[in-house]
Order: C-alpha cells, then structure tokens, then sequence
C-alpha cells in the first residue's frame, strides 16, 4: 500500500461527482456553512469546477465522461479516465484556462473505459472510506472529498492539523481493495481564518464588530 501526499503551492493556507455533475452557487454557499472555508472561497472552487466541466463536455461528452473534476483551494485535481494521451493533455489544457486556477494536479489514467464490476468496486471503496471518516471523532469528514478509480482513493481538501492529515489517509489506506492513496489535503489553520472573518466583518460594520452578547467590541468608549 502506498501513499502520496502532494503539495502542490508553496503556501499551506488553502465536491464527489463526473463532468456531468455542476454544483450552483446555494449549494456552495450550503457547503462553506459547515466546511473550514468561507463562503467566497468555496463560491470560488464552485465557479471553477462548472467552467471546467462545462468546456470538458463541450470538448467532447464521450472523450470525458469517466473524468471527475474537484476544486479546492483553487487547486484543480483531475482524476479518472480517457482512451489517449492526447486526452489527457487536452483536459489539463481546459483546466488552464480558468482564471483563478494556481495549480492542475492531472492524475488521470489513460486506459479503457471501466466495466461495471470496476466501477462497482471503486464506488464500494469510497463509500467505505467515508464511513471511516464519519465515524472518526477527531475527523471532519465534510472538509474531505474523496474518489475512487481502478483502486486509487484520490482526497483532497482541507485538514485542520498534521495529525488530521496523516488520519485521513491512514483511513483510506486500510480499506479492502485500495492500491494506493494520492492526497491532496491541505493543512488549513482554522483559527487564522477565523480571524481573518472577524476582520472582514469588522470592516464591514465600519471597524466594529459585535459579540455574542450584542455589545460592542473594538467601538468608541461611549
């Protein structure tokens, strides 16, 4: 069993579905609310992951249709599967050409389209591992996006340490079936980003920001 983790932009501060599938922006925002990430960050991954779907299927439904797209970060992992190199490129091309992307990680493997009992398998597999997650206390399952092909379990997302990280693939790594882990997961310091929303919401009511208990924080003395 083997496990790679890859980072693939210096900076260590950062949804499952096919080409098919587009998230629109309430089910982002939906998704920000419980995730480690703000709401414009997550509208971000969001819009990038449409576009690039968008001009797969445009490129050619058939040419993509076992290729799945995932934004986090504004890093784009490609996974799954075309019939030629020339495919392969092609899709990391489209990726490019989105305007916010800093990174493509293209790991899609050139081989024939899966058979039923392949994509069966693969599907078991990612259920498996999520169900480790969800029932691992000291892990949050939602900020973790997990696919599965031919055996590889391919995750990306956001950890809040070093020990969520090396957790979250350990978990994938003893699931029956899996030949290798790629991991995408970033380390995200959950408190800095919350301070930096406190910030913005400071500046947002004119450098005052509210406690829990409505008095003023940071205001004039009265």
């Amino acid at each position: 069993m083997s496990v790679r983790a890859l980072l693939l932009i210096g900076a260590i501060v950062p949804l499952t579905s096919c080409v098919a599938g587009v998230v629109g922006a309430a089910g982002a925002v939906g998704v920000a609310a419980v995730q480690d990430r703000s709401i414009g960050e997550s509208l971000d991954d969001a819009n990038m992951s449409n576009e690039i779907k968008a001009r797969l299927l445009a490129n050619g439904p058939v040419r993509y249709n076992e290729v799945d797209v995932e934004v986090s970060g504004r890093i784009v992992l490609l996974s799954g599967r075309v019939a030629t190199m020339e495919d392969r490129l092609e899709a990391e091309r489209i990726a490019w050409e989105s305007v916010l992307v800093d990174d493509v990680a293209n790991e899609i493997q050139i081989r024939d389209a899966g058979g039923v009992r392949q994509n069966l398998n693969d599907e078991w597999i990612t259920a498996r591992v999520r169900s480790r997650l969800l029932t691992d206390q000291s892990v949050k399952s939602v900020n973790v996006n997990i696919e599965t092909y031919d055996g590889t379990v391919y995750l990306m997302g956001i950890a809040r340490s070093s020990e969520e990280l090396q957790r979250i693939a350990e978990h994938a790594s003893v699931v029956r079936g899996v030949n290798e882990v790629v991991s995408f997961v970033q380390i995200r310091d959950v408190d800095a980003r919350a301070t930096a929303e406190q910030r913005r919401n400071e500046a947002a009511n004119g450098g005052n920001a509210y406690a829990p208990n409505n008095e003023l924080v940071g205001g004039p003395a009265s």
